[in-house]
């Protein structure tokens, strides 16, 4: 039995604790003994997650960027979460590769850089700079 001495509201508790047998342990408070019996716990099980693969490279070393097919038209940039937009560092007509930052959204007090996700011009900017927006808030639009 292991021994243990507690101090609760000024009161000092000398308590001894055995061994568990099918949920029941014997407990001793200041020599007086006790059956406490414990609940019994659900089954836990315990899952691995599959750790994610590193990007792909080019024999370069640059990221490799899926470039969606045949994507003419338009297509809108949304914050990814609510934040304020800290700067935006392209204008409307500049031409923009996948990975170039097209803004920079301040949100839990650290700097979130916005990127393209595809090439193209910058057809127009829907925020300015101070805005607060919203989760899934178009930013701007490329084409």
């Amino acid at each position: 039995m292991k021994e243990y001495k507690y101090k609760i509201n000024g009161n000092t508790y000398k308590v001894g604790v055995g061994d568990l047998n099918d949920n029941v342990v014997e407990v001793e408070v200041n020599g007086v003994p006790y059956k406490v019996e414990m609940e019994k716990a659900a089954a836990t099980k315990v899952v691995s997650a599959p750790r994610a693969a590193a990007a792909p490279r080019t024999a370069t070393g640059e990221k490799v960027i899926a470039k969606a097919s045949g994507n003419a038209g338009t297509e809108s940039i949304k914050a990814p979460l609510p934040g304020v937009v800290l700067s935006i560092p392209v204008k409307v007509g500049d031409t923009v590769k996948a990975s170039d930052t097209v803004l920079v959204l301040e949100a839990m007090k650290m700097e979130n850089a916005i990127h393209a996700g595809r090439d193209g011009r910058v057809a127009s900017i829907n925020v300015n700079s101070g805005d607060s927006v919203l989760e899934g808030a178009v930013l701007l639009t490329l084409e």
